[in-house]
This record gives C-alpha cells, sequence and structure tokens, in this order.
C-alpha cells in the first residue's frame, strides 16, 4: 500500500499514460458537454471582463462576440477546466510536498517571461486555439487547422531556440552563494494536509454544482483537475516536446503527447459516430500558420506553453506568472487587432473551416489521421536516435 501511495504521490507518472488517460478524458468530455478540452479562449475572455471592469465598451468587438462572453468564468465551463487545472496541479504538488517559492537568479527573467505570454496569447488566439484546442484537442476532431497549426508551431519554437540561446537573451550568469535552501520540516509536513483540505473543499463545490442542478459546471471543475492532476504528474509540457527536439534530441514528450493524439482520435471518433455529434472545426487560414509560428516562438521565449505554465506557477515557480499575464494581455490584443485593425479581414477572412471527416469520410479520416501520426512518431524515434545536443547526424555513441 505505501509502495502504492509513493508511486501515485511521489514519483512522476509515464507522460504515455499521462497523455493516453488525457486523451480519453478529452474525447469523453467532450462527449458530454459537446466542447473540447481548451484554456486560452477563456483567458481572452478574462481580459475581456477586466476591460469591462474598467469601463471599456467591448461589445461591438468581433472577436469576443466570435468566442461569447456570457456569464463570468464562475458561471462557464470553459472557466472551470482553467481553474480545475490549477487546482488539480496544485492538490498533487502538495500531496508529493514539492511547493516551494522559487524566483529566477536572473531578474530580466520576468520581462521575458511577460514577451514570451505576450507573443503566445496572441498567437494562440491568431490560430483560434492553443497547444490545446489547436493541437492535442483539435486533431481528434480532425480539424484540418491543426495540421496546419503543429507545422507552425515547430517552426515557431525552432525559431524560438535561436532566440533564447543568443547572449543578449541569456544575458551574464548569476552566481548565488551556497546551496539552495532547505524547506522547514514543519513546512513538508503540513503541505498533504493542505492538500487534503483543498481537495475536500473542492469536491464539496463539485456536489454543490450538481446539486443546484449545474451538472456542467460540476463535469467540467471534474475533468479540468483530472486534467490539472495528469499535466502535473506526467509534467507535460508541449514547449519540451519541440525545443527539445532542437537543443537536445530528445523525444520522450513528442512521442507521448502523439501517443496520446492517437489514443483521442479513435475514442473521439466513436463518440462522434454514437451520439450524432459534429466534430468542432476551426478556419485553416493564413492565419493559423501566422499564428502558430507566434505561438511556438512565444512559448519557448516563456519558458512554457500554456499547460506547463498552469502546474509550475503551481509549484512556486513566481516567474509564471507574469508569463500567465502576458498570455492574458497578448489574448486580448488579438482581440482588438481582430477588427479594429484589420487582422480578420487580412489573414482570416480567405479561410474556411475544413474537416477530414467531410472531406474523407469517418474511416478515411481516421486512417490519414493516425497514418500522419504514426509518421510523426517514427521520425521523432528516428531524430532521438540519431541526433543528440545539436551536433546533427554525424554523431556516433563513443564519440
Amino acid at each position: 500500500m505505501k509502495s502504492m501511495l509513493d508511486k501515485v504521490f511521489n514519483q512522476y507518472w509515464s507522460p504515455y499514460a499521462a497523455m493516453g488517460i488525457a486523451g480519453v478524458l478529452s474525447a469523453v468530455y467532450f462527449g458530454i458537454t459537446g466542447t473540447v478540452w481548451a484554456v486560452t479562449g477563456e483567458f481572452t475572455r478574462l481580459g475581456g471582463h477586466i476591460l469591462q471592469m474598467l469601463g471599456v465598451d467591448i461589445s461591438d468587438w468581433a472577436y469576443f462576440n466570435l468566442i461569447h462572453m456570457d456569464g463570468t468564468t464562475w458561471s462557464r465551463t470553459d472557466g472551470w477546466i482553467v481553474w480545475g487545472m490549477f487546482i488539480g496541479a496544485l492538490m498533487m504538488i502538495l500531496f508529493s510536498n514539492n511547493f516551494k517559492i522559487r524566483a529566477p537568479r536572473q531578474k530580466r527573467r520576468f520581462v521575458q517571461g511577460l514577451i514570451g505570454g505576450i507573443i503566445a496569447g496572441a498567437g494562440a488566439r491568431l490560430a483560434l486555439g492553443c497547444n490545446l484546442a489547436a493541437f492535442f484537442t483539435g486533431v481528434p476532431q480532425f480539424s484540418l487547422h491543426s495540421w496546419i497549426f503543429i507545422v507552425a508551431t515547430g517552426a515557431g519554437t525552432y525559431l524560438g531556440t535561436k532566440v533564447v540561446n543568443t547572449s543578449w537573451w541569456k544575458g551574464k550568469p548569476a552566481l548565488q552563494r551556497g546551496g539552495a535552501a532547505a524547506r522547514p520540516a514543519k513546512t513538508r509536513k503540513i503541505q498533504p494536509y493542505v492538500g487534503g483540505l483543498i481537495a475536500l473543499l473542492y469536491a464539496g463545490l463539485i456536489v454543490y454544482f450538481f446539486l443546484s442542478g449545474r451538472t456542467m459546471l460540476g463535469a467540467a471543475a471534474i475533468f479540468g483537475a483530472a486534467f490539472g492532476i495528469l499535466i502535473e504528474r506526467g509534467q507535460i509540457c508541449f514547449t519540451s516536446a519541440f525545443r527539445d527536439l532542437w537543443i537536445s534530441g530528445r523525444a520522450t514528450m513528442t512521442k507521448a503527447i502523439t501517443a496520446g493524439m492517437a489514443v483521442s482520435s479513435v475514442a473521439t471518433l466513436i463518440i462522434i459516430l454514437v451520439y450524432g455529434m459534429e466534430p468542432i472545426t476551426k478556419i485553416a487560414a493564413p492565419s493559423t500558420f501566422i499564428g502558430g509560428i507566434l505561438f511556438g516562438l512565444g512559448i519557448v521565449m516563456a519558458g512554457g506553453c500554456e499547460t506547463g505554465m498552469m502546474y509550475r506557477l503551481m509549484e512556486g515557480q513566481v516567474v509564471f506568472l507574469p508569463v500567465f499575464i502576458g498570455n492574458i494581455i497578448g489574448a486580448t490584443g488579438l482581440a482588438y487587432a481582430w477588427d479594429h485593425l484589420g487582422v480578420y479581414s487580412l489573414l482570416v477572412k480567405s479561410g474556411s473551416p475544413i474537416n477530414l471527416i467531410d472531406v474523407m469520410g469517418p474511416a478515411g479520416a481516421l486512417i490519414a489521421t493516425l497514418l500522419l501520426l504514426g509518421i510523426g512518431f517514427i521520425i521523432a524515434v528516428y531524430w532521438q536516435k540519431n541526433y543528440r545536443f545539436g551536433v546533427g547526424f554525424n554523431y556516433k555513441k563513443g564519440a
């Protein structure tokens, strides 16, 4: 029993297991709510609510009308997916005694995180989705825009690694005397109890949602916490999936995410066919590619994508607070630029929503999706085997 608890709470889970479970849960969540696991849309709405609090009239902003501003973040399923992810990640961090306030040695990292967050937030909303809605949950919805976004994100992250490896970005190394301060024993002992209290209160909130007839909010709160637990225990970060390829050749996260999307694609198609649901399809346009490049660049500059930012912030890594704020700023800025600066007319209007099921039929869409994911997985395996720490394919073991 003790060994099992140690594996659950003190050891990180295999990213393959975490992504596989997330793939199934995201499909089930779609079947229950008709929406997908996503976060940056809610970040944009938060920015809209802040503007409203400041007296700004956003009623005629086309982007906010597109994503709908009904209610508050506390009365929307998308809101509870986001807050549930924060809470789920925090609970597991506390259970594993892993919360500790951590500040970067170089204060410039706060500014860099903010800038990266702004770029990533703007790019995600330009493409109508981030690493979730335009990537992990977009591919299983068989939306063509997701494949455009993935290719563009890969290019953006490669560009990002070139930026963050420059001397002007790195700055002078900040030396720190002595070792890192250990957490007091009392703090280590109390963390699991705090985590248990949060879990109890959150469970009470979920029960309240169901008893008050707000079943969709209750479902979103459950799935949000589950997703938060999975990304924290699996240390899931889409930035790592690309950045590690370009820097070290490591492809573990890339392969795990690819496998998770394959599992989710099968589960999602079953739900679509059994329940007669319409897949969620986003516009494939120049904005998708440009948004993907900006998103990839931004997440590398910020040091993490939306999922990575969420659990790292809950760990106490305060540098990810400006990343979170930057995401909201960037997404809100894009919402303004959508119609006020002509972004829609220039980059989006020429596109159209294309779903592979409509083009190829259900069987063809699934075969094509699994084939592409399989090719991506094989490339990742080959890349990891032959590419080591930036020295290229001429590297030989023992050289």
